[in-house]
């Protein structure tokens, strides 16, 4: 893991809008097109905010989701309408280019129909992840299995409101290209702190990732 620590949660925002626009360079460089797995939470979406900002052709950018609670289309707690109100309503896209998790139709139905629709265009460029106090990331939480073979799996009896969810799997998460970690508060530190004890959390179970994290989270 490269861990980087900066000072606090905006500029957490502001480096991890670096890491993006360089490897969407990358991979419109080398592919013509891009694939963002973006995540919830606070952080990110101080991310996204800044990332409207920048000027960038977006036609063949592609954004898609790490998890997603089953919660009605519109309703505020969902990571497709954080992502819409920073994001999306800021830049020029086409409908094609927003690729949601249809978790209103229920935990199982939802994964499936989106393991069909991100099959083809596996593996994905870069997967933007947080870290959860308890150690878990996108949708995938401690002492919750999933089958290996399945590309997205359907959460229930979460630990954390809703019960219900979809969250991309181990597999599909590992086979990405790039990962990275946005994490920020001193919320998080127990859980940053068991990981680099080496304990199994979901967090700890992804290949390679690089981790940019403020001080207070990585309070010792």
């Amino acid at each position: 893991m490269s861990w980087r620590i900066v000072a606090d949660a905006e500029a957490v925002a502001r480096e991890a809008v670096q890491h993006i626009l360089a490897d969407a360079k990358e991979a419109l460089d080398r592919n013509g097109r891009f694939s963002l797995v973006l995540a919830g939470g606070s952080t990110p979406a101080r991310a996204y905010r800044l990332l409207a900002e920048q000027d960038q052709d977006w036609s063949a950018w592609h954004f898609y989701f790490g998890d997603e609670r089953c919660l009605p289309v519109d309703d505020p707690e969902r990571n497709s309408v954080m992502a819409q109100e920073n994001l999306f309503r800021h830049i020029s896209l086409r409908p094609d280019q927003i690729h949601i998790i249809p978790a209103e139709t229920g935990a199982e139905t939802a994964a499936a129909l989106y393991a069909q629709e991100i099959a083809p265009v596996l593996p994905f460029d870069l997967v933007l992840l947080g870290l959860g106090e308890d150690g878990h990331t996108a949708s995938l939480f401690p002492g919750h299995e999933h089958p290996e073979d399945r590309l997205v799996v359907a959460v229930q009896d979460a630990p954390k409101p809703p019960p219900d969810r979809v969250s991309l799997n181990y597999g599909t998460l590992a086979a990405a290209g790039k990962r990275l970690f946005l994490i920020s508060g001193k919320g998080k530190s127990d859980a940053v702190r068991i990981w680099r004890a080496g304990q199994d959390i979901p967090a700890a179970r992804l290949p390679e990732s690089e981790i940019l994290i403020d001080e207070a989270a990585w309070h010792e």
